[in-house]
């Protein structure tokens, strides 16, 4: 069945040739844009919903998260705030928490968090494995988050494991494990950072995923300057995610590569780390996108309207560039914004995934901060709210 969606204030396509549009309608027709353009000029459909002089945007892609876990890490949060330093060993807690959970369990949290996200005009999402770093608990996990997720990527090298030689776990991640978990998953990351996982030995886990045929992701310079961003520039990487401390070099690479720098700025605020210098990275020519790092220990937020509100009042960005971060950026970082079913972006032959803000301008995402703006979302066609 087709819908009009009229009485559209202020249409933001992402699209290069539409551009955005005011007083514009759209047409949804199954899963699929169909028209965009003038309300005036609207073909008929099967229904109409007019929704008001409001501001209508592509969904939020999120394009970085960590949704299948158990338990919490209230207390690690709260001594942070305290004045405790953020470490990447804080992982451990929640490895054991999601071994010891049952599939009944992670699912039932999985599909919370989808829901809360999707109320919150988020339509297409990533999910990364990573807390259960055993063959049988990354399989589990990637299994689990197939059912209610898109996009899911392999991180069995999140940590290394407690009693693990770091070398021998890295043979057992880039070999047996993979081997394992590479049905269920598109994508393969690796934290590479200090605490986690040097140079060489990410290098062999990206190496041996791409060996497969998957594509690659990067965590990367989240906790000082290392070869994070160099490491998925030379291997093609789709993203690298956090950016944090960027030296020069990093952001000629970006600027220079196919390589989306997604940018976690809730993350940066729990861990008291500082923002990205996003201005920079735009103003060198690199993509940009922005994403929630959903997670229970770093970034406990499904909200991507926090981080575009973040990202505009703190770190330089335009309402515009900031919203098209996290749609279209998000979308480009996982090889979603082109072609038939594009994600990110409002045209005929995109995803039918839509985001009605009660305001009547996206300005009001950064103007308003705080105040839940969602009045509906279209996810695949379907109103799911």
């Amino acid at each position: 069945m087709s819908v009009l969606v009229t009485g559209i204030s202020e249409l933001t396509t992402n699209d290069d040739d539409l551009g955005t549009l005011s007083d514009a309608a759209l047409v949804l027709d199954d899963e699929r844009v169909v028209w965009v353009g003038p309300a005036d000029r609207a073909p008929d459909a099967d229904e109409r919903v007019d929704v008001g002089g409001r501001a209508v945007l592509p969904g939020w892609v999120d394009s970085h998260t960590h949704l299948v876990f158990a338990g919490d890490r209230t207390a690690e949060f709260a001594a942070r705030m305290a004045g405790q330093p953020y470490q990447a060993g804080g992982i451990a807690v929640t490895v054991s928490a999601t071994r010891a959970a049952s599939d009944a369990e992670l699912a039932t949290g999985l599909r919370r968090h989808v829901a809360e996200a999707v109320a919150q005009g988020t339509t297409c999402f990533e999910t990364k494995t990573g807390y259960g770093l055993t063959v049988t608990d990354e399989v589990r996990s990637a299994r689990i988050a197939g059912q209610e997720v898109e996009e899911v990527t392999f991180l069995g090298a999140h940590l290394v494991p407690q009693g693990w030689d770091a070398d021998d776990y890295v043979r057992l991640v880039s070999g047996e494990m993979l081997d394992a978990v590479a049905p269920h998953v598109r994508w393969v990351d690796v934290f590479c950072e200090s605490g986690a996982f040097d140079e060489d030995q990410s290098r062999t886990v990206l190496a041996a995923a791409k060996a497969r045929g998957l594509g690659l992701r990067v965590h990367g310079n989240q906790l000082g300057p290392g070869p994070g961003v160099r490491l998925a520039v030379e291997l093609g990487a789709a993203s690298v995610d956090h950016c944090t401390y960027l030296e020069g070099h990093d952001i000629d690479a970006l600027a220079g590569s196919e390589t989306v720098a997604t940018l976690l700025p809730a993350c940066d605020l729990s861990t008291r780390q500082p923002l990205p210098n996003a201005r920079e990275l735009l103003d060198a020519g690199a993509t940009v996108a922005l994403a929630s790092n959903c997670n229970p220990g770093s970034s406990y937020t499904s909200s991507m309207a926090f981080c575009v509100a973040t990202a505009v009042l703190q770190m330089r960005m335009s309402v515009e560039e900031a919203v098209r971060a996290a749609t279209w950026g998000g979308a480009r970082a996982l090889r979603r914004e082109r072609g038939d079913g594009a994600v990110g972006v409002l045209r005929p032959g995109a995803r039918a995934d839509v985001h009605v803000l009660n305001a009547p301008s996206a300005a009001w995402l950064a103007y308003r901060p705080g105040v839940p703006l969602t009045h509906a979302v279209w996810r695949k066609g379907e109103r799911v709210r």
